[in-house]
């Protein structure tokens, strides 16, 4: 994989790159499996009660949804992969399988897949790229994505561009992996994960350049608080440019930083081992620290 940068015949052009869409099979057709997509309706960022919840959302061009498969449970069936196609609603590449008896799947494709390899999924297939197993079976050490954290619920972390766990332990009931956020916590050894790390690494290396892009993929324009009128948010107003006056917070009064975003009664924060170290919470450590 590699980043285009284009040709500056523009201010927009000149800041803007692409993928060069090494790993797609056809990169230059759009061939999705028929049975395999579905209408994907927006929501303009708007509930269900019309109200706008979520600001910068709407327009874009559309997009038909690929359904992915998941859970990956057809159990020792070898599936041939056809092509690696491009999918809009997500940063990583999906493969096509074809099963044994002509069924089809889509599946995230990890780094390394091509077409014509072979995949399968189970608890006695080996440990190679491309394959689904549970975690009791697979090497301690090696890198996995698409994990499970209830057995047979489907894969819920690691799905993005590049990403990659890791296995660092296991015991009879427990394994304890480690996320890209640097995470470290334990899963049951009966949840699936697939071998290999998650293709389209330069995805982040990808400069839009101009602002069209962004509204081409149904991101509306952002407007900062301070510079918004007193009335319309705390940071607004002021005699000539100003920096709010007070910590950086919604239009509502929330603080935006330091504040605790996960649940306190959340199920799993018992098997959190090591939590990721955000950006304000290192801050806050160095500050105690000196």
């Amino acid at each position: 994989m590699a980043v285009i940068q284009y040709k500056p015949t523009s201010p927009g052009r000149r800041a803007g790159s692409i993928s060069d869409f090494a790993e797609i099979t056809y990169k230059y057709e759009n061939r999705p499996v028929k049975s395999l997509v579905e209408p994907h309706k927006k929501t303009g960022g708007r509930n269900h009660h019309g109200k706008i919840t979520s600001w910068q959302r709407g327009g874009g061009h559309k997009r038909m949804y690929r359904i992915i498969d998941f859970k990956r449970n057809l159990d020792n069936k070898p599936g041939k992969v056809l092509e690696i196609q491009y999918d809009p609603n997500r940063t990583c590449h999906i493969a096509l399988i074809e099963y044994e008896g002509g069924e089809k799947r889509y599946i995230l494709a990890p780094l390394g897949l091509k077409a014509g390899d072979v995949v399968e999924s189970g608890a006695k297939v080996e440990p190679k790229v491309g394959n689904c197993m549970p975690l009791s079976a697979v090497p301690v050490g090696m890198e996995v994505h698409n994990i499970e954290m209830l057995a047979g619920q489907g894969g819920k972390l690691v799905r993005t561009a590049g990403g990659q766990a890791s296995l660092l332990a296991r015991d009879d009931r427990w394994a304890t992996i480690q996320l890209p956020s640097g995470e470290t916590r334990q899963v049951r050894v009966e949840c699936r994960a697939t071998i290999g790390q998650l293709g389209n690494l330069d995805h982040q290396n990808v400069s839009l350049g101009k602002a069209g892009r962004h509204r081409h993929m149904g991101v509306r324009p952002h407007v900062r608080g301070k510079a918004m009128n007193p009335v319309a948010h705390p940071l607004g107003g002021g005699e000539g440019r100003s920096n709010g006056g007070r910590h950086p917070c919604s239009a509502w009064g929330r603080l935006a930083k330091g504040g605790r975003t996960r649940s306190p009664r959340a199920r799993s924060n018992r098997r959190i081992l090591r939590r990721r170290v955000t950006k304000s919470y290192g801050e806050a450590k160095l500050r105690r620290k000196w």
